[in-house]
């Protein structure tokens, strides 16, 4: 990360936005990291509210429902950030987070995550969702707060989207007692089962071929770790690599499970039509099922 961070952590006083700007504060962030508390809050009565005996009285006592917000914010980012700001915007947070987030160049967009399950994610988290899709930065989505942010499970497989989850990680300053597990699934090859009809001199060697074509794709999967892992070391990460074998999300969740990781990371595409794109994807069933926070990395 060539410049220093800049974190919007988005707020609306609901218990998963609260456990976002607690576990913003607990990222170990170099010196030079800026944040920035963002509330949206949509309008609750439209601009001719004639009907209104007092529209301006009944609006500024809507307002007065956010202070608790807002208050809340500034006294959690304070522990991290003294001088930090709270802006308060009145637009659908879906486009205000990933405007705002333009706007202040942020390198990380923190906010809360309430969705379980296909259904709820429809409805009850549409909005975290939609940030995810249309934010041009990293974005760290939360469930529940940890008490750390100090035991990270990485997915790295070498594409460009790991890449920059790699930098976003050798980017910051490790605590004493931080360690990255680098995990990099590599999805078996199956023999078809029509080889069952060929003779067995030919059957042998197509076995043998498979048994070496699996053990390069460990030897490259571990080289690409081995390299990722000299690199966090030089940032003062220590540092576990595993190379699995099986399906990519189902693995991942194992690892953070097995690792007690505080937060889940990985590269994704950043485009329009990621919301969809995502559906049925290793970055959605993250979303969906990790018990810890994820962090999409672009």
């Amino acid at each position: 990360m060539p410049k220093p961070h800049r974190i919007l952590i988005a707020t609306d006083g609901s218990p998963s936005a609260q456990a976002a700007l607690q576990t913003a504060v607990r990222v170990p962030w170099p010196a030079s990291a800026r944040a920035r508390a963002l509330v949206a809050r949509t309008s609750w009565l439209p601009a001719d509210a004639d009907w209104l005996t007092d529209p301006a009285e009944a609006r500024a006592a809507l307002e007065k429902t956010f202070e608790p917000v807002v208050d809340a914010a500034r006294r959690t980012l304070a522990t991290r950030w003294p001088n930090s700001n709270i802006l308060i915007v009145d637009a659908a947070p879906r486009d205000a987070i990933p405007g705002e987030a333009a706007r202040f160049k942020a390198s990380l967009i923190v906010l809360g995550w309430r969705g379980h399950g296909a259904f709820r994610r429809l409805l009850a988290d549409s909005v975290s969702r939609s940030v995810a899709a249309k934010a041009e930065c990293a974005v760290l989505v939360v469930r529940v707060a940890p008490k750390a942010v100090r035991r990270i499970v990485l997915a790295f497989d070498g594409c460009p989207f790991a890449e920059r989850a790699l930098d976003f990680l050798a980017s910051l300053e490790p605590r004493r007692g931080s360690r990255v597990v680098l995990v990099n699934v590599v999805e078996p090859a199956h023999m078809p089962h029509s080889l069952a009809r060929f003779p067995s001199s030919i059957r042998a060697p197509l076995r043998r071929q498979y048994t070496e074509l699996k053990h390069r794709r460990q030897a490259m999967a571990q080289t690409l770790l081995d390299a990722a892992a000299a690199r966090l070391k030089s940032a003062g990460w220590s540092v576990q690599t595993e190379v699995r074998i099986g399906d990519p999300l189902t693995n991942l969740l194992d690892a953070v499970k097995q690792h007690h990781a505080d937060l889940l990371v990985l590269g994704a595409r950043a485009s329009a039509g990621l919301e969809h794109a995502l559906l049925g994807s290793v970055a959605a069933g993250a979303l969906d099922r990790s018990p810890v926070a994820v962090l999409l990395a672009r």
